[in-house]
């Protein structure tokens, strides 16, 4: 991701699978506010989804992910988010979640960027959908 060459925010929660006291697949997350259209809410942005090469194909992924939206569930949080390399979007809709076709603003230090990576959303709620509107992440990405 420090490719992208953005600023990102810091993860809150952490889920993690340790093999043999060595941490070999990780994801976190942090709600961040979000704003589309006149529409502002809270949503649970997913990252730092990490697996230990030698360990992939294995569901780790799957497993910490799926644990880190369990959480944010549990929270009430209806919508998930997370931007990924184009590379990583079969992996991310295996997983569940949906490309978002429209540009999404970031917060930058010098100010909002079209966020260059893939967006991907997950509803985390019966029924939850994406919101229409230009959407724009009121914080640094995750």
């Amino acid at each position: 991701m420090a490719a992208a060459g953005l600023t990102w925010l810091d993860k809150e929660v952490h889920f993690g699978v340790r093999q043999q006291g060595r941490l070999v697949a990780h994801a976190g997350w942090v709600q961040v506010p979000l704003s589309a259209g006149a529409v502002r809410l809270r949503v649970a942005g997913l990252g730092g989804v990490a697996v230990a090469p030698a360990l992939r194909g294995r569901g780790l992924a799957r497993l910490v992910v799926t644990a880190a939206m369990k959480h944010a569930r549990g929270l009430g949080m209806e919508h998930g988010l997370l931007f990924c390399r184009p590379d990583l979007v079969p992996l991310y809709e295996r997983l569940g979640r949906r490309v978002l076709h429209d540009d999404v603003l970031v917060e930058q230090p010098d100010g909002p960027v079209r966020m260059p990576l893939r967006t991907m959303w997950a509803p985390l709620a019966e029924g939850a959908e994406w919101l229409a509107g230009q959407a724009r992440l009121l914080s640094l990405p995750m």
